[in-house]
């Protein structure tokens, strides 16, 4: 049977502010640290695979009888949101950052996507996902307007009611966007954002979709694929790769269903990578300011962690790893620039190994090509050698 590498990333845990989080205006941002003075956290499994020995967090906290490898890493990239940050994991750093709109998306841009969309739009300003279908969804019911609305991120979001604009009219809207926003526009995703129910409950669904830019060269995942391995997407990730590398997608069903689908997949024999996003985390939680739901999904997900370890083979690899920060216990509802943990586990790994400070996301794909024995220039520099038994 041929070797496995399971890749989860825990959308938005960061381990505290990155060496630059002044220039993100994020000094003091920690969303690990927010989760463990909660008292709440429970983590075994985690726990167990070093998370607490990290160098340099807040909570560090020195285990005996850790069985995992375990790095803290630092983002190179210019930017702190879920593109940037998966794309240098997959082994890409962006060294110029992608396009925001702090004061809405220029006027030529929302004519021509009116033009090509048959409907007006309402907002055109940075808001909150919730908030905002709160204040303008009862005119697009009304009215059939699309809401546009960006963020911190380089993003460009329409949110519409499910009954006024169905799905798949939304989702070709989406493409329509971004066909229109390339070049100096080029925003990391066009997000729809449906929603459903009556004024003012109105709630977000899960039939969010994301699409993103390809990225701008081969990641590990398209040279995986090109040499014949798996590559199967869980969650967001098909989105957020454009779809380029991906040789099987099952799409985002929240947290506890994507870790149910990646214990089936333990169950299949294929060689390559599976690869996880969990984005409650950001989603429904950093960005809400509830540090008892974070804290909650991450004791959750560990108990599922504990059931994929149980379940790995001899040749398995699970490395566990995250985005950027969303502290929800911090200032604002944005991303925060923060480190993320990187813990790696498998039979055919070393315990107890501290891999120390890492100066990019980017070595977790230059690891993973060594595991496979693939040829791959990316942006990182491998640590395999430091964790393979023999």
């Amino acid at each position: 049977m041929g070797k496995r590498v399971f890749l989860i990333v825990l959308d938005s845990a960061g381990v505290g502010e990155a060496p630059d989080a002044e220039k993100f205006d994020d000094v003091g941002c920690d969303t690990f640290g927010t989760c463990v003075r909660s008292g709440r956290l429970c983590v075994p499994n985690m726990t167990a695979l070093g998370l607490y020995n990290l160098e340099g967090t807040s909570f560090r906290d020195e285990q005996d009888g850790v069985i995992g490898c375990y790095a803290k890493m630092t983002e190179k990239s210019a930017g702190k949101d879920t593109t940037v940050g998966h794309w240098e994991i997959a082994g890409v750093v962006s060294e110029k950052p992608m396009p925001t709109y702090p004061n809405g998306f220029p006027q030529e841009i929302i004519e021509e996507f009116e033009r090509q969309t048959g409907r007006g739009t309402l907002c055109n300003l940075p808001y909150s996902g919730t908030e905002v279908i709160k204040t303008y969804g009862k005119e697009h019911v009304e009215t059939g307007k699309l809401i546009v609305y960006t963020s911190a991120d380089s993003v460009f979001q329409i949110a519409a009611h499910e009954e006024i604009v169905p799905l798949e009219e939304l989702y070709d809207d989406c493409k329509k966007a971004r066909t229109i926003l390339k070049g100096e526009h080029g925003v990391g995703r066009v997000i729809a954002r449906p929603f459903v129910g009556k004024y003012p409950d109105y709630q977000r669904t899960v039939n969010r979709h994301d699409f993103s830019l390809i990225p701008p060269r081969p990641t590990i995942l398209d040279v995986m694929k090109e040499k014949g391995y798996a590559v199967i997407g869980v969650g967001k990730i098909n989105d957020i790769f454009a779809g380029s590398g991906i040789t099987e997608t099952y799409p985002n069903e929240g947290n506890t269903k994507n870790m149910e689908r990646t214990l089936a997949l333990t169950e299949q024999d294929f060689e390559g990578l599976c690869f996880v996003n969990l984005v409650d985390f950001d989603m429904i939680y950093g960005h809400r300011n509830d540090i008892e739901g974070y804290v909650n999904a991450l004791n959750e997900v560990d108990i599922q962690i504990g059931m994929l370890m149980e379940k790995m083979r001899e040749d398995d690899i699970l490395i566990i790893t995250a985005d950027h920060g969303c502290d929800p216990g911090f200032k604002g509802t944005d991303h925060s620039r923060e480190y993320t943990p990187c813990l790696c586990y498998g039979k055919s790994l070393k315990q107890d190994v501290n891999l120390g400070i890492r100066n990019s996301f980017a070595d977790i794909a230059e690891t993973i090509a060594d595991i496979f024995q693939i040829e791959y220039r990316g942006d990182g520099r491998s640590f395999y050698s430091d964790i393979k038994l023999n």
